[in-house]
């Protein structure tokens, strides 16, 4: 037996477990993984209140790094003792040992440790598909990343300044702001105590940003869409405080034929080829130093209840993993 965080009714923090769990025979395309990382993501906060309802009971997490222990008849590019690491379904990476498709498996260089294995698949995909596919940013744009500081604003304000893109950020916080410049945001925005859109107009001269990229939802929206110009495209990749009420679309036309998306990481590397092409892009601007992992929290998987409070209370930066 072995142990793993399930929950049997959506709830609050307290409905996560930590519980016995059996592991049954790896399947002929699946992989045993021992987990000695695991991710923390804020969709993890929406799958346990059931915002993003699952079949009960069930496990939690999407992201995990540790080493293959065995492998299904049909698996051919993974054998026992590879490192490896995952960001996507099925969910129950909170656990000590699974069973996995190994088709969402990737190899993890030698050159990163399985803390940032961890930390970095889901957040720095995403920050991958967002920058380099779903609006394809080049040197000279500008640029609005809401919680700058959180996981995924810190690689992307790395990321950004590594092409050459001017990077707005805002923040809830003087330490925060001080954390997202070291990161390379070249202008930060204290939302707590200044009107964002108004500091956006006045740092672009008026002209706005190219894009918005988005994770906080109903609170920033709104404003999200004032700061773009014209042809710009919202990026809402999140929803922290919210869900977005339906708006009319004819006000995109009004403010200047803005584009809006919705993007997913699983629907961006539902096929193994583009995985495989996402997480090789992470991992090359990773090991180059462009790119810096911050895994700034760490706690024992068993306390999971308490690193989603805190994440959702906004006491962490950067990325926080569990320890099995």
């Amino acid at each position: 037996m072995t142990h793993a965080i399930r929950f049997h009714t959506p709830g609050g923090p307290e409905v996560l477990r930590w519980e016995e769990v059996g592991v049954g025979d790896t399947a002929p395309n699946e992989a045993r993984v021992r987990h000695h990382a695991v991710g923390l993501n804020f969709i993890d906060i929406y799958h346990r209140t059931g915002a993003y309802p699952l079949p009960m009971p069930s496990g939690i997490g999407l992201e995990a790094a540790g080493v293959v222990e065995s492998v299904g008849s049909a698996v051919t590019d993974l054998k026992v003792g590879d490192r490896v690491a995952y960001a996507g379904g099925p969910v129950g990476a909170y656990s000590e040992l699974r069973n996995i498709p190994a088709d969402r498996l990737v190899k993890l260089p030698d050159a990163i440790d399985f803390k940032t294995g961890a930390a970095m698949m889901l957040q720095g995909m995403t920050a991958q598909y967002l920058l380099r596919r779903t609006c394809k940013v080049e040197a000279g744009d500008t640029i609005l990343i809401h919680a700058a500081a959180g996981g995924v604003g810190l690689i992307v304000c790395q990321w950004a300044r590594a092409l050459g893109v001017t990077v707005i950020g805002t923040v809830s916080s003087d330490e925060k702001a001080d954390l997202a410049r070291a990161h390379g945001c070249d202008h930060t925005i204290i939302y707590t105590r200044e009107n964002f859109v108004e500091r956006v107009k006045q740092i672009t001269g008026g002209k706005g940003v190219r894009v918005v990229y988005d994770s906080i939802g109903k609170d920033t929206f709104m404003g999200s869409l004032e700061c773009l110009q014209p042809l710009g495209m919202m990026v809402l990749f999140g929803a922290a405080s919210g869900p977005v009420a339906p708006f009319d679309l004819g006000l995109l036309a009004k403010m200047g034929s803005l584009f809006i998306t919705r993007p997913t990481l699983f629907t961006y590397t539902a096929a193994r080829s583009d995985l495989l092409a996402i997480s090789g892009d992470l991992f090359d601007v990773v090991t180059s130093g462009k790119v810096k992992i911050e895994v700034n929290q760490t706690y024992a998987l068993k306390d999971a209840a308490q690193a989603q409070i805190d994440l959702v209370a906004r006491k962490t930066t950067g990325s926080t993993v569990l320890l099995p």
